[in-house]
């Protein structure tokens, strides 16, 4: 009876807070109904070397462009994998300064790091992204305000694999991707491990096979700005 106290709130939290699907806050995008299959392959928490290059070299391999939803001092480590993915052709997005979850408990701490991050990005890219990701896709609806008040579509999406930043199995991973991929899907893989360096050789593999077998299923890939319809970047 005492498990079933903790784990009831825990789970109802996560449902309102934290699952892609719930909107009871207001648009949080995760997915779009398309006509045909499409999907958009996204990645979080990075840049983080040598796998964001890997990544990028096999998508430029398939002439696939993705959307990279960048953590600020991940970019400042990484300065120059971020300015290649932009000469690719992939979109680049917001993912906070530090992916800390204590952001989301100090007043305006959170509002600050998207703000700086958008000052770190913008000095990289000559432009200023106009989609964000949350860390852990949380929302809430003063934050969800905050984002759009600076021009900011947040973007959320499905998680290839549960438990993918600490999954040692690529092949097992891009299995549950695309078993969870549908016509309009937004697939969510890290390239980063919270807006630290870490061993991601596996979601590589990962992200190799499921595109692959996306693509004997007939999908093709496209951005989320491109999938949603919304701008990529703001207009200055």
């Amino acid at each position: 009876m005492v498990a079933l106290w903790l784990v009831v709130p825990v789970a109802v939290t996560y449902a309102l807070f934290m699952l892609p699907q719930s909107q009871v806050f207001g648009r949080y995008a995760y997915r779009a109904a398309p006509e045909d299959r499409v999907v958009a392959l996204t990645f979080d928490d990075g840049p983080n070397e040598p796998y964001t290059s890997e990544i990028v070299d096999f998508l430029e391999s398939r002439g696939i462009r993705g959307t990279f939803f960048q953590v600020g001092q991940c970019v400042r480590r990484y300065p120059a994998t971020t300015d290649r993915i932009a000469a690719a052709g992939h979109v680049i997005g917001n993912h906070s300064l530090t992916h800390r979850f204590t952001t989301y408990l100090r007043p305006g701490a959170f509002r600050r790091e998207v703000g700086q991050t958008q000052d770190v990005l913008r000095e990289r890219l000559g432009r200023t992204p106009a989609l964000a990701r949350t860390p852990w896709l949380w929302r809430q609806p003063a934050l969800l305000r905050m984002l759009r008040r600076e021009r900011l579509e947040p973007v959320a999406g499905v998680f290839g694999h549960p438990l993918e930043v600490f999954h040692r199995d690529g092949a097992a991973m891009a299995r549950r991707a695309i078993a969870r991929t549908r016509p309009g899907t937004i697939l969510i893989f890290h390239d980063g491990f919270d807006g630290r360096v870490g061993d991601r050789s596996q979601t590589v593999r990962a992200v190799k096979l499921t595109v692959d077998g996306l693509r004997e299923r007939g999908y093709r890939f496209v951005t989320v700005d491109e999938l949603l319809g919304v701008p990529a970047y703001q207009e200055a």
